[in-house]
């Protein structure tokens, strides 16, 4: 069996979460650099642990896309070369780090941890597969 990969691209960080083997749950993998995050997809669908890339697509709050699309386009060039036929899709990714935020702090997380960007990264990519599974 297969799992769906959610991605979620930042400035500085990648979040990935990844799905059961069911398709039903989605839950962090981490948080890695650019490079770090092309290894790390690429070595699970070469693995073939992956059956469907969910990227995050950064549109404006007007459902157009915002200045950060040219760096997810950049992140998907070169993980397009490192991936053989896994299918990629895009997902509207409005809110998700909103959202993992009042997700981190809603769980009791100290204001410490809530600061940490990784949490949020991860977390954005976890809530961005889960809306995906909760869809399909």
């Amino acid at each position: 069996m297969q799992r769906i990969i959610g991605v979620d691209v930042g400035l500085k960080r990648v979040g990935i979460a990844q799905s059961d083997l069911t398709g039903v749950l989605a839950s962090p993998l981490g948080t890695y650099s650019y490079d770090e995050a092309i290894a790390k997809l690429s070595e699970l669908c070469n693995e073939g642990k992956v059956r469907l890339i969910i990227i995050g697509w950064p549109l404006t709050l007007r459902g157009e896309e915002g200045d950060s699309v040219a760096m997810v386009k950049k992140f998907l060039e070169k993980l397009k070369k490192v991936i053989g036929e896994v299918p990629i899709q895009t997902l509207d990714e409005r809110f998700t780090s909103s959202i993992a935020r009042q997700s981190i702090r809603d769980s009791g997380a100290r204001q410490k941890k809530r600061r940490k960007k990784e949490l949020i990264d991860s977390t954005a990519a976890t809530i961005l597969l889960q809306n995906y599974l909760d869809a399909n």
